[in-house]
């Protein structure tokens, strides 16, 4: 995703943030400790806010930070209870048992988002699923789960690595598709020699500006 693009999408949630509480751009650059100049130029796409007023957006309109660089975050008055998920560094199976390892924070996350099952996050790394609008830094909401539909995005742990691609099924291996023509198809198939297990679902692709 290019600046241009976050820019755009950073101006139409602050656009929706403030006619929600009927604030005019004056009064929210007061509420803010900016002035009307800064929030017209948010909403115009012509600039981004640094990491301090970020945090002042947040804490205001009491939202995660990251929701302010999501496509598409419309309703933001369901985010008013957050609970708490781990970003994992690392996850092992053992005995068949999930384990989170180098939980590096927990990211604050509306309860909306969560609808049962256990959920955590994964950080995207690399450029191999950019077609799918997922880039390197972004925060990956995943449902844990096992069973996944043919051509869903999940993340799958083969050996004692984590791979994060779209799955297609054929016997009994499975096929982890890039998004990116530059990367060839991994066919993986369980032996003796290789653990291969899918451990989630992708639900939510979070920019992590």
């Amino acid at each position: 995703m290019s600046e241009n693009d976050v820019k755009n999408i950073f101006a139409k949630n602050i656009l929706k943030l403030r006619k929600n509480k009927n604030l005019t751009q004056k009064e929210l650059g007061e509420a803010l400790d900016l002035g009307k100049t800064t929030i017209s130029q948010w909403e115009s796409a012509q600039k981004l806010p640094n990491a301090g007023s970020i945090e002042k957006i947040a804490v205001f309109f009491n939202i995660p930070k990251s929701t302010l660089f999501e496509e598409g975050s419309g309703q933001f008055s369901t985010y008013g209870h957050l609970i708490n998920l781990p970003i994992v560094g690392k996850i092992s199976c053992g005995n068949g048992v999930i384990a989170y390892q180098d939980i590096e924070k927990y990211e604050p996350t509306p309860e909306a988002w969560i609808s049962g099952g256990e959920h955590f996050y994964l950080i995207a790394q690399g450029d191999s699923m950019n077609g799918a609008r997922i880039h390197s830094g972004d925060l990956l909401l995943i449902k844990q789960q096992e069973d996944i539909e043919d051509g869903e995005i999940a993340a799958v742990l083969v050996d004692d690595e984590v791979f994060f691609k779209r799955v297609y099924k054929q016997n009994d291996s499975l096929i982890l598709q890039s998004e990116n023509p530059a990367y060839p198809p991994i066919v993986t198939k369980p032996g003796n020699d290789c653990f291969i297990k899918v451990i989630g679902k992708l639900k939510k692709v979070i920019i992590n500006f």
